[in-house]
């Protein structure tokens, strides 16, 4: 019984040459690919492993096209032993449910399932760039019935059981998993070797397999674009609306500060609200261009009402994501003239019920149990599954936290639902099905920016509960009502003993989890440089000056900073991190990725130093200065200290 050792990769379109064609689908017939920067993280863990067991067999999956050959051949190169492609025209159009599960119908068929005779450990990248969704690593551990643990930078081989570091919010956990068990793969742990030269030899002489979905034995109905519970209804372009940048010039650092301190106090009365605008996409896909005058209105749910949604607690505090997803499950239930019903799961947490009904709740569910204490995937799934089957809500939402975003989607396998990721709105309206002749109502559209950032996709489903995470920072907190009315109930859960198969020994959290950058009036973020060259003092000078100024100032960073380990992931802002709007927003040494835009792209003034005049943040800034931040940073903190606070009032 030899150890097997399976990576899941995937090859991805250049961000940069990703289209949307016609029908609504992705269009890389012309877009140039590469392995999925994530995915060679997993590979990377794999051939860490085989230090330990030399004998251990590294296997590669992708699903795709042939033309993925060439990225299965690099695994092969940097010292796999075999790889496979899945590649079949029906799974064309396959949602992360239906890659989930077509992926794993191909590992069961390789002999690897839970009590069989090899044991085995699947990594996967934390998430791919086209998507971002980070869904299909808990699909697949779902589907095949194994622990997993999601966002991890530190894995240990222990024989029969792996302990690893988690990325949460505001810390870290360390947990203990019995093989067999999937683990997905942050880019903070081990970097991808590159190739050999006698593993590209080797690669250039082993067979690629090629699999079709008939060989795998799934069922074709549950894949492809038939098969997936989730589809894309409409594409908006997101335009950009905020001014030409102002372009700061002087010779020196002081005179650049000057003149910055100066131009800054001329647009002090001019409006701080930034914003962006959406314009509707001519190439909608067809189905949602019909009017569907002629169609009967069909309601799909079959009786399913209500909202549902998950508390993640802090200890004996829900978190703040918990609290904003309470904001647009009011609306929806408000509409949908139906009720909210949250769940609460930990231990000694009843007393948080309070909070949740001011917040918007009108049903507090809690489920207390000393095992419950520290959130753990498996036990969550187990609960609310059972609660989906017994009170069958027509929608159900999560924070896109770290824990919602390895739950959700294991959840949506579990339950035969679809989840849409990473939303920034959620709206109730209606969809014409051109194929079916109807109009389904009332659907979840569930919104969210896609293909770099530069579209907004609306994404509907039929399958109920309809589910979603919402990028934290996205919605605000309704304001609390103390004396507003909600019913608390217990509920008991029926438990495996398998649920508890996940031990946490370890749980670190920063005081407030990086919260403070949700209401801070100024942010001053920092890139990679900013923690190569001086692991972010002169940004954390800045902030302690304003600070000292009364100024509620805080400091984040961009992926790449943080992908390297230069600051805690509760301080990334961006499309996988924190979405804010602070009144002022300093992007220092950021080069303007798409990514990063979204986390910040709605604050109210934007100013950006870079060294570089190309960069792409002075195309979305308001105030630019090129220049080494380490010369310009000195120089505004000097400005700070003599009584210059961005236009906030010192003291407020």
């Amino acid at each position: 019984m030899g150890l097997k050792i399976i990576s899941i990769m995937k090859q991805v379109p250049l961000p940069t040459e990703m289209r949307m064609g016609a029908d609504g689908l992705m269009d890389r017939t012309k877009a140039k690919s590469m392995i999925n920067a994530d995915c060679t993280f997993g590979l990377e863990q794999g051939l860490q492993i085989r230090k330990h067991v030399p004998d251990a067999e590294l296997i590669v999956i992708s699903m795709g096209p042939p033309s993925f050959e060439q990225s299965l051949k690099k695994a092969l190169a940097m010292g796999y032993d075999r790889a496979i492609l899945l590649s079949d025209r029906k799974l064309g159009g396959s949602d992360t449910f239906a890659t989930g599960y077509a992926i794993s119908s191909l590992i069961k068929k390789l002999g690897f399932v839970k009590g069989g005779k090899d044991p085995f450990i699947i990594f996967s990248g934390r998430q791919t760039t086209d998507g971002d969704t980070a869904h299909v690593p808990s699909q697949t551990a779902e589907n095949l019935g194994i622990p997993q643990a999601t966002f991890v930078e530190k894995v240990d081989f222990c024989g029969d059981h792996l302990k690893v570091r988690r990325i949460i919010e505001g810390g870290f956990q360390v947990l203990k998993l019995p093989v067999p068990c999937l683990i997905s793969i942050a880019p903070t742990a081990t970097p991808a070797r590159h190739p050999s030269l006698k593993g590209a030899i080797r690669a250039r002489n082993t067979k690629l397999e090629v699999w079709t979905l008939d060989q795998t034995g799934a069922d074709a109905g549950v894949v492809g674009i038939n098969g997936s519970p989730t589809l894309v209804a409409k594409v908006v372009d997101i335009q950009k609306d905020r001014p030409p940048v102002d372009m700061i010039s002087g010779h020196a650092p002081e005179d650049l500060a000057d003149a910055f301190v100066k131009e800054f106090e001329k647009g002090k009365g001019q409006s701080a609200e930034g914003h962006v605008s959406v314009s509707e996409k001519k190439e909608e896909p067809a189905a949602a261009a019909q009017t569907g005058a002629d169609f009967p209105r069909v309601d799909f749910r079959k009786g399913a009402r209500g909202v549902l949604t998950w508390v993640e607690m802090h200890g004996a505090k829900p978190s703040r994501s918990s609290l904003e997803i309470l904001n647009p499950a009011r609306k929806l239930a408000d509409q949908l003239r139906t009720k909210v019903r949250a769940v609460i799961i930990g231990h000694q947490v009843k007393a948080a019920a309070a909070e949740v009904i001011a917040c918007g709740a009108d049903e507090v569910v809690v489920v207390d149990d000393p095992r419950l204490k520290e959130y753990t995937i498996l036990p969550t799934a187990a609960i609310l599954s059972q609660l989906i089957e017994k009170e069958r809500p027509e929608i159900a939402l999560f924070g896109a936290t770290t824990s919602g975003r390895e739950l959700a989607p294991r959840l949506a396998s579990r339950v035969r639902a679809g989840v849409t990721a990473d939303c920034t709105s959620l709206e109730v309206g209606e969809y014409v099905h051109r194929i079916k002749k109807s109009v389904f109502y009332p659907v979840l559209e569930s919104i969210r920016p896609t293909y770099g950032e530069s579209k907004l996709a609306t994404i509907v489903g039929f399958w109920c509960p309809q589910m979603a995470t919402a990028r934290p920072g996205t919605f605000k907190i309704l304001p609390a009502d103390p004396k507003r009315k909600g019913t608390v109930t217990e509920f008991k859960p029926q438990f495996r003993e398998e649920d508890f198969a996940v031990q946490v020994l370890e749980t670190k959290r920063e005081e407030g989890g990086g919260d403070n950058l949700f209401v801070a009036d100024i942010v001053i973020s920092g890139g990679r440089p900013a923690g190569e060259h001086d692991e972010f003092a002169l940004i954390k000078e800045l902030v302690q000056a304003l600070q000292e100024k009364g100024i509620n100032a805080d400091w984040g960073a961009s992926r790449h900073a943080v992908d390297n380990g230069y600051a805690p992931y509760a301080r990334q802002v961006g499309q996988t991190g924190k979405t804010i709007r602070p009144k002022v927003y300093a992007a220092v040494a950021i080069s303007g990725a798409i990514q990063h835009l979204a986390g910040m792209k709605e604050s109210g003034k934007i100013i950006a130093i870079n060294q570089d005049p190309q960069a792409a943040i002075f195309r979305h800034a308001d105030y630019g200065i090129v220049r080494d931040y380490q010369e310009v940073l000195p120089a505004l903190i000097k400005k700070v200290k003599q009584g210059f606070t961005f236009g906030i009032p010192a003291g407020k």
